[in-house]
């Protein structure tokens, strides 16, 4: 039976991790994820998984590389600058078409920065922090409900379509408490067995995983990237996920994510009692990114404020969408600081 419980964001995501399934966690501490950090440290050992504190960032997402090449749910989570040192290492599973989950609770940058809540990282999980022609699937939670919810998604996501998946949340909602309702008596779901995992090969013919490509035709390196290609186009048709907030008749319209996204709403609230026809729309997942959404409403003649705790990243995909540079604006805050809701609304009325 489902039940209430106040906890943080970055305890959330671990119990969506361990709720799905997760039975391998490596991480190396940095604020302001450290809490998922010991809080995964805590509920492996309780349910029979493997927790390593590595030696580095790399050395994590290295192991969470190997662990999912043998078939299991791995996990990583670090903040922005660790994430970057993990940034290799995620090139080579998507080149690979490994299943992992990495968490990215982002802090202020750039360099080390600062430990507030920031979302100046979406350029590096949206276009390819690493090297190659490649796309991980990105989400976005705005509550401690969905840390839990797309953590716990995240793992089925990714087998699906044998693709990193990433949880891109910030200082903020990682260690902010609310309300988390499930049920912990639910049986954790268990990974698939899977036709390329390297389980060792008695009685059966080897397998390999890799991602250097050196033939020709379809065992050459572009064939190998028009596979992956096909398969970003399926997603970006199945998976593509965003709210729409008191949009049926909205001239002007928010668009935020995250910690973003809950100030935005309220000024919606607020500007909707003093007659104001304002919406908003929230993507979920960053990549695919809701094109859609934000084109169907642009048909609409809207006019559009992007609200980040940025310099202006995702502003340039609404941008895109939109297709009319002079219908976006923004307003945004750097470095940790996060924008008041008193400030929205004076955008939003300029």
């Amino acid at each position: 039976m489902k039940k209430k419980y106040l906890i943080t964001g970055n305890e959330a995501c671990g119990e969506g991790a361990v709720m799905a399934g997760c039975r391998f966690y490596a991480g190396y501490p940095i604020t302001p994820q450290n809490e998922l950090t010991a809080y995964m440290a805590l509920r492996m050992g309780e349910t029979g998984g493997t927790f390593i504190q590595a030696e580095s960032e790399l050395a994590a997402i290295s192991m969470v590389f190997g662990a999912t090449v043998a078939g299991a749910w791995a996990m990583t989570s670090s903040s922005s600058p660790g994430i970057s040192l993990k940034q290799e290492g995620i090139s080579y599973m998507a080149g690979c078409e490994l299943p992992a989950v990495i968490v990215n609770v982002m802090r202020g940058g750039p360099g080390l920065g600062n430990i507030s809540g920031s979302q100046a990282d979406y350029f590096q999980a949206t276009k390819g922090g690493g090297h190659g022609d490649y796309h991980i699937i990105v989400l976005a939670p705005a509550s401690i409900q969905e840390m839990f919810d797309l953590t716990y998604n995240a793992f089925s996501l990714g087998d699906k379509y044998r693709i990193p998946v990433m949880i891109l949340a910030d200082g903020v909602l990682g260690q902010m408490m609310e309300p988390l309702e499930y049920d912990k008596d639910m049986k954790p779901k268990k990974p698939a067995p899977k036709d390329w995992a390297l389980t060792g090969c008695v009685k059966r013919p080897a397998r390999s995983v890799m991602s250097l490509y050196l033939g020709k035709g379809d065992d050459s390196l572009e064939g190998r990237n028009k596979r992956l290609q096909r398969k970003y186009r399926e997603i970006v048709k199945n998976e593509t996920s965003a709210e729409m907030y008191r949009m049926d008749d909205a001239e002007k319209v928010v668009v935020a994510y995250g910690t973003s996204s809950r100030i935005a709403r309220s000024c919606v609230d607020k500007l909707r009692e003093g007659g104001k026809k304002i919406g908003l729309i929230r993507p979920i997942s960053l990549w695919p990114f809701p094109y859609d959404a934000v084109k169907s409403v642009a048909g609409k003649g809207a006019r559009f404020l992007v609200v980040e705790m940025s310099s202006g990243q995702m502003v340039e995909d609404v941008r895109l969408a939109v297709g009319d540079d002079a219908r976006v604006s923004f307003y945004g805050r750097m470095g940790g600081e996060i924008p008041t809701e008193e400030e929205v609304v004076a955008a939003l009325k300029k």
